[in-house]
């Protein structure tokens, strides 16, 4: 912890000891049941037995397993909480529990001393086997399974069909040979019986299944969850203890923590608009330190005729962002949207294009390197195809190789839509941008530099928070920074409530480093939302961020003159007030870092005056 005192001052002091929050995690035991009934009862008795944990007769206060695995594994890891509701998770008694789903054929097989299910003989994508549940409308799920086909590769989908209709939990894309994690989750908009199956568009495959577990938890644990992921990886425990000349106890001082800048990474869109906007500008920089620019350094704003260049707006939109200490991500080098080219880029030939493709990233990346913190290199390729179409397959490979040679330091992210927003979005799974990302890897092979996941959150509804927990658990396995870099949410009713529940959801989880939203105001409408008026007064949405971002703390010390407080990390202000000033107050500042689990415990000595 750094800290910055006034040495002439007489001594009373203020001791600042920082300590490593440890988190513990434990997993009851869970619930088994037997089921020895004819197998006709078994619908019925699995329904029940889920109503009974539901009901309070499972687990309370479970942990959130936030770990998934993207390897393909000789064998499935054992099932997450024991299987939760699922029963016969791991095809150790038969298939009891399991029955056919559409016209397959089920059957238990053994591999390796491994007992899984099977389902073969398919017609239909979603002949597969399906075991009976009931689901209520006030719980929140996670969904997990390890999957395998019977040959080459297949995307496999975890499905329920429900009173509210088919809802997906998530997807995969497994091989044969070696087992793969599925991890999903859901919640139903009415309580009542469910069927969960599997699904693959490829009949030719068999779908085989092990490990399977769905887990519900109450809304009051979801967000216990989040509260201590938070104090384990946002905040250190401060603790402060005011004591006099004599070292004595001072009680009944007052201490007020303000936030002078986060560590976290929280930024927003901003538009040309805030060149010309004073208020614009204020109502921006008291919240923000990071921008994405919503055009001025898209290809079509900076090119709009061939070979006629201009960065006139990006260049005066980074100086205002440098003067204000503002960091900027590079947005976009490239779009893979047809609809979003440069008109003359449109009819070139290929070789044309290639041609054109290198001189814009020779140019927009050679003049901004060393001056963003990152690049969305080529956006949303993974539901267009625009270069890949007309130059080659590894169009985006190519330009992340060629943008890393220029800029070496800049985080180089994809950046695409609905892998957190939509679990039903076969093009943007996390399975599917996994892929994606893995073939730029390849193409860049060693000495690839710093990498990115961007994850976009455009939410068009109100969002499925258990899929968003783990679409995100599945894609921070691979130990990239994560980046949510566009959110808002549509208008519809509760669209300040929405944006707050994935503000907090996304904030909250280990792999996120950054959030960027993509609604500030633009006197031509926002994109989806805005967060405040032309007169820089808030709209609900916009107090939804403040009460995010507000991070005051006021207290009093106690009698044995010790008050703690669970700070964000970032750099504060701590105003102290007691009768015993010669001044109305005292201002400080200090920095709160996040405390290495092996580092002692960090003391720091404020000295104050004092009246005699």
């Amino acid at each position: 912890m750094t800290f910055f005192f006034n040495e002439d001052l007489l001594p009373l002091f203020f001791i600042f000891q920082s300590s490593s929050i440890l988190s513990c995690r434990i997993i009851p035991e869970l619930v088994t049941m037997k089921v020895e009934e004819k197998y006709s009862l078994l619908p019925l008795l699995l329904m029940y037995y889920s109503a009974l944990l539901h009901a309070g007769f499972g687990v309370e206060g479970l942990s959130y397993d936030y770990t998934a695995s993207v390897e393909c594994l000789e064998k499935p890891h054992r099932p997450q909480y024991g299987g939760g509701m699922i029963l016969n998770p791991e095809l150790n008694d038969g298939l009891k529990g399991w029955s056919v789903f559409g016209d397959a054929k089920i059957e238990e097989r053994v591999l390796r001393g491994n007992n899984f299910i099977v389902a073969h003989s398919r017609s239909l994508r979603n002949d597969s086997f399906s075991q009976k549940l009931y689901m209520y409308k006030d719980k929140l799920y996670t969904f997990s399974a390890w999957i395998q086909v019977s040959k080459g590769s297949a995307p496999v989908a975890a499905v329920f069909r429900t009173n509210g209709g088919v809802k997906y939990a998530g997807a995969v894309i497994p091989e044969t040979g070696c087992w793969s994690m599925l991890k999903g989750g859901l919640t139903v908009e009415a309580s009542g019986p469910a069927d969960l199956y599997f699904e693959s568009n490829d009949t030719s495959v068999e779908i085989w299944a092990d490990s399977i577990s769905l887990q519900p938890f109450t809304k009051g644990e979801w967000n216990t969850h989040q509260h201590q992921s938070v104090k384990k990886i946002r905040k250190t425990k401060v603790k402060l203890r005011a004591v006099d000349g004599g070292g004595n106890p001072v009680a009944g001082a007052e201490i007020a923590f303000r936030f002078a800048k986060r560590s976290f990474p929280f930024g927003a869109v901003i538009s040309e608009e805030i060149l010309h906007n004073t208020a614009f500008q204020k109502w921006f920089t008291d919240r923000f330190s990071v921008a994405t620019f919503a055009n001025e350094m898209k290809w079509y704003s900076n090119e709009k005729s061939p070979r006629v260049e201009n960065y006139s707006v990006s260049d005066a939109m980074l100086q205002f962002c440098k003067q204000n200490g503002i960091a900027v991500r590079g947005h976009n080098i490239l779009w893979d949207d047809p609809n979003f080219q440069p008109g003359w880029v449109k009819t070139l030939s290929p070789a044309d294009l290639r041609s054109a493709v290198d001189r814009r990233i020779n140019s927009v990346v050679g003049r901004y390197k060393g001056q963003v913190i990152a690049w969305d290199v080529v956006n949303e390729n993974l539901h267009f195809s625009f270069f890949e179409d007309k130059l080659s397959a590894n169009a985006s490979g190519d330009a992340f190789q060629k943008t890393r040679r220029i800029d070496s330091k800049a985080v180089l992210f994809m950046n695409d839509f609905n892998t957190i927003e939509e679990s039903g979005d076969a093009k943007s799974s996390p399975a599917m941008y996994l892929r994606k990302l893995g073939e730029i890897q390849a193409f860049l092979g060693t000495g690839a530099g710093p990498l990115g996941i961007g994850l976009e959150g455009h939410f068009g509804s109100a969002p499925n928070i258990p899929y968003v927990r783990s679409a995100i658990d599945t894609l921070a396995a691979k130990n990239l920074p994560i980046w949510v870099t566009e959110v808002d949410v549509k208008d519809m009713p509760d669209q300040a409530k929405h944006f707050e529940e994935i503000l907090v959801e996304v904030h909250a989880h280990p792999g996120v480093k950054g959030i960027v939203t993509w609604g500030t105001w633009d006197p031509k409408g926002c994109y989806r939302m805005c967060l405040t008026d032309a007169n820089f007064k808030n709209l609900a949405t916009g107090d939804v961020l403040d009460k995010f971002l507000r991070m005051t703390k006021v207290g009093m010390t106690d009698v044995n003159g010790v008050f703690e407080a669970s700070l964000f990390h970032g750099d504060y202000e701590v105003t102290v007030t007691h009768p015993t000033l010669m001044k109305s107050s005292i201002i400080n500042t200090f920095k709160v870092a996040p405390s290495s689990p092996h580092a002692s415990n960090q003391t720091t000595v404020l000295l104050v005056e004092v009246s005699t």
